[in-house]
């Protein structure tokens, strides 16, 4: 934000500067925002900022530019003109302003800006056709009420304006004097954007005229139209005629659009990093609910079971079933009845297929005793994370690893196998009798 403030001053201290050869009028009127909001934001801004500098480029060549960027909801259609009695600098030095205040409609994906000086509008949707809106207004002053004399040679200034316009390329400038009060004038400007032809030019300003019209008796009134803007005073708001020599302008028509680009591109990249930094938050807090739909994953899977179904399914716990004891509780015949492709013999077939009406069961069955042998091998670096558990029983074409021996392979042992290279922590050294305890996950956590 800090460098944005810097160029924001130094775009100043240069209107300041342009002041000299003219007024770039560079005041704003009316600001209107959308009341859409963007589609999608890593999308619409890039094009919006692509769309900007493609114009600036031909406001420095001719006052007036037209862009159209993107594609889909996010594309954006951009157009941007300064009036006609504004020298190229002032042109320049007017839509700079209003491509820095624009950007505040933001996260609405349309709006537009009248200044002074000049006009900028940006959409979704091409309006470049568009001389009429419900959006259409007249913008009167009321410090001063002017008498019947002014009232008619305002009419008439502005009935010239509209007649002139449409064959000078939508522009007019009208100065009509009021007799007997020495220096006072009307003064009348009106242009249309250059995207109109002269039938569509002259509809608007008609309508202008009409809105206008009625700020009298009030000695200023501006029409912000869709298509058009008009404006009548008693102060002579004008430039005066340009004239041949430009080399200065052109410089500094250089540095401003630099500085103006700049501008706007550090908008940008402060939307932009807001925007990654929101969702990082929002990533951040889903993967804090990962461990609560797991467990509700593991609840609906239905691998929680009754006592009742255990002892069905080890035979009432029969020792002929048993194939190890450690610190976690007996272990029955899985390994075994895995390696030989003979799960079907260590669950009940009527209880599965009540309860699943499946004729997979079989399938099921099997990759629960996979998964469940990778969860129990003697390394626990081999073991899978809970995380990848849980992809393994959600997704049926996850691929499983063949899994290694589990601890306990020798019933009259009951001890692990000694698979441990690290002399540091033998697996079988010590006092103990048996290693099937809490501690040895602990010296190798996962």
């Amino acid at each position: 934000m800090k460098i944005e403030i810097q160029l924001v001053c130094l775009l100043g201290s240069l209107l300041l500067l342009g002041r000299v050869t003219g007024d770039p009028r560079s005041k704003t009127v009316q600001m209107k925002c959308g009341k859409q909001p963007e589609h999608n934001t890593t999308i619409f801004v890039p094009n919006f900022v692509a769309a900007m500098d493609s114009i600036s480029d031909q406001m420095q060549r001719s006052g007036f530019g037209m862009a159209v960027n993107g594609s889909g909801p996010d594309t954006n259609y951009g157009l941007a003109q300064c009036y006609g009695d504004l020298s190229l600098l002032d042109c320049v030095l007017c839509y700079a302003e209003a491509r820095t205040v624009l950007p505040q409609c933001f996260p609405y994906n349309g709006g537009r800006i009248f200044l002074d000086g000049c006009f900028m509008r940006s959409e979704n949707y091409s309006f470049f056709e568009e001389y009429k809106g419900h959006e259409d207004k007249a913008v009167c002053s009321n410090t001063t009420r002017k008498d019947s004399i002014f009232q008619e040679l305002a009419r008439k200034a502005v009935t010239r304006a509209v007649a002139s316009s449409p064959n000078n390329r939508g522009y007019a400038r009208v100065q009509e004097k009021v007799p007997g009060t020495g220096n006072e004038s009307v003064y009348v400007l009106a242009d249309c954007w250059r995207s109109l032809n002269a039938s569509l030019c002259r509809a608007c300003l008609e309508n202008a005229s009409a809105s206008i019209l009625n700020c009298l008796p009030w000695s200023e009134g501006r029409a912000l139209n869709t298509g058009c803007f008009m404006r009548y005073s008693d102060i002579d708001f004008l430039n005066k005629e340009l004239g041949k020599s430009r080399s200065r302008e052109t410089i500094i028509v250089i540095v401003v659009s630099v500085v103006s680009s700049a501008v706007v591109m550090a908008i940008g990249i402060v939307i932009g990093a807001r925007i990654w930094k929101h969702r990082y938050i929002q990533k951040k807090r889903r993967g804090s609910n990962d461990a609560e739909k797991m467990v509700k994953t593991l609840k609906d899977s239905n691998l929680n079971f009754k006592y009742s179904t255990l002892e069905k399914a080890t035979g009432s716990f029969d020792n002929a079933n048993k194939l190890g004891q450690g610190g976690f509780g007996t272990v029955y015949k899985a390994w075994r009845h895995f390696q030989a492709g003979t799960a079907e013999e260590i669950y009940d077939k009527n209880l599965m297929l009540h309860n699943y009406h499946n004729i997979n069961v079989k399938d099921e069955v099997y990759r629960v005793l996979h998964i469940g042998l990778l969860c129990t091998q003697e390394i626990p670096t081999l073991r899978p994370t809970m995380s990848k558990v849980l992809k393994m029983i959600i997704n049926k074409e996850e691929h499983l690893p063949v899994p290694t021996n589990p601890p306990f392979t020798d019933a009259g042992t009951m001890e692990f196998n000694d698979m441990c290279e690290d002399p540091c922590h033998p697996l079988n050294s010590g006092d103990a009798a048996s290693l099937a305890n809490l501690s040895h996950s602990s010296f190798y956590p996962r």
